[in-house]
Order: structure tokens, then sequence, then C-alpha cells
């Protein structure tokens, strides 16, 4: 879905930036351009690196 319609912005383009490292939304905004406009998305795109950050915590093994 898009996350980011200013800058065409998919939830999948997020969850590849933070698997590639990136952890907060200034990063993601960095590598992408996500909420650079409006600013609107800001909130969904916080919840999307959130909710990426922690499957890939445990993905790693983190809640052994």
């Amino acid at each position: 879905m898009y996350v980011c319609v200013c800058n065409a912005i998919t939830d999948r383009e997020i969850r590849g930036a933070v698997k590639l490292g990136a952890r907060s939304l200034d990063d993601v905004s960095e590598a992408l351009g996500v909420a650079t406009c409006c600013g609107r998305c800001a909130e969904c795109a916080r919840g999307v690196i959130d909710k990426a950050c922690q499957e890939a915590t445990a993905a790693v093994g983190g809640d052994d």
C-alpha cells in the first residue's frame, strides 16, 4: 500500500529500507523521501517502521 502519496513510497519499500538498516523515520526519510513534503504520512510510516523493526528482531531470535 502507498504510505507516502506525495513521493509514491509503499510499505514494501519502507520495510526494505529497514532490512537495509534504517531504524527511524529520519533514516527512512533520508533513504526514500518519506514525509518530506506534506508530512501527513509520518505517523503511518512510523508504524510501518516500528513493526518492521520488531519483525526483524524476532527473526533474529530476540524472543527466545
